[in-house]
């Protein structure tokens, strides 16, 4: 199983690497087309669902790479016992909240895809696909919040201990 979520981290890690690399695209087509009075069609609003699909994927990746910003002011003051429980505190919190998110996302995906919703621009895009994006990225945040919760509660430091503030050294 952990082989399998190791690999769906780093699944979404490369997808949103590749959003990345599509939004530059569409950026350095726009401006060179507009030299040569080309219009690329829409690459304001794929760039923009790109963007989207690009966060959401790489929620997870973050979190287990310790890039979210977390607050430890009061984390660090306090004692192991009460810092255990309160990391499993904040994560149970952490994954309420985007339980919910992801709840909700799959449903305006899924209402998407059943109304045919489709984008306002000149491609006419099917609404579902960059939402999709979207809540795949929300499923996966969800399921490494529940593996780091269930491996706090067994004993197991979370993959983020000890990388806050490393960018900074």
């Amino acid at each position: 199983m952990n082989r399998f979520l190791n690999f769906l981290y780093t699944a979404c890690a490369v997808l949103a690497a590749l959003f990345m690399a599509l939004i530059a695209v569409l950026i350095l087509a726009q401006t060179i087309g507009r030299m040569f009075g080309v219009v690329v069609p829409d690459a304001n609003e794929l760039a923009g669902f790109a963007f989207a699909a690009l966060v959401f994927l790489a929620l997870a990746p973050t979190l287990r790479a310790g890039g979210h910003i977390r607050v430890t002011l009061l984390l660090s003051r306090l004692p192991a016992s009460l810092h255990r429980w309160f990391e499993i505190w904040c994560l149970l919190i952490s994954l309420g909240l985007v339980g919910y998110t992801t709840y909700w996302i799959i449903d305006l995906t899924y209402g998407s895809y059943s109304y045919h919703d489709v984008s306002t621009g000149v491609l006419a895009l099917p609404l579902w696909i960059p939402q999709a994006g979207m809540a795949f990225g929300l499923i996966v945040m969800t399921l490494s919040l529940i593996e780091i919760l269930v491996g706090l509660i067994r004993g197991i430091e979370p993959p983020y201990a000890g990388k806050e503030g490393e960018a900074n050294e």
